[in-house]
């Protein structure tokens, strides 16, 4: 029900937008995470876009480079990434849920996840 795409290969200090499609899925009820996963460590919390109000939550690592966005009308959320670092290397997943806000960094707060897609910075 959701599809995450638009990863590659990019060179350090560059930009790529992902892009997270849902189906079958009203995204007007549905807080839209972004996390990552690179070889040998766990997923970790990248951001969130609330599915009320659209109140955005960042990890410390991406703030200030990373910005969420949504269109409902498409069924479809991006992470726009700037400045991107060698370190921002991983697997990028999209999830969608209605968790509590207290939960939004947590794998747990997302019921549906996407297939992930793989970002590779480097020169």
């Amino acid at each position: 029900q959701l599809q995450a795409s638009g990863g590659g290969l990019v060179q350090p200090g560059g930009s790529l937008r992902l892009s997270c499609a849902a189906s079958g899925l009203n995204l007007d009820y549905y807080s839209i995470g972004w996390f990552r996963q690179a070889p040998g460590k766990e997923r970790e919390f990248v951001g969130v876009i609330r599915w009320a109000g659209g109140i955005t939550d960042y990890a410390d690592s991406v703030k200030g480079r990373f910005t969420i966005s949504r269109d409902n009308a498409k069924s479809t959320a991006y992470l726009q990434m700037n400045s991107l670092k060698p370190a921002d290397t991983a697997v990028y997943y999209c999830a969608a849920g209605r968790a509590a806000w207290g939960s939004r960094t947590s794998v747990v707060g997302y019921k549906y996840w996407g297939q992930g897609t793989l970002v590779t910075v480097s020169s």
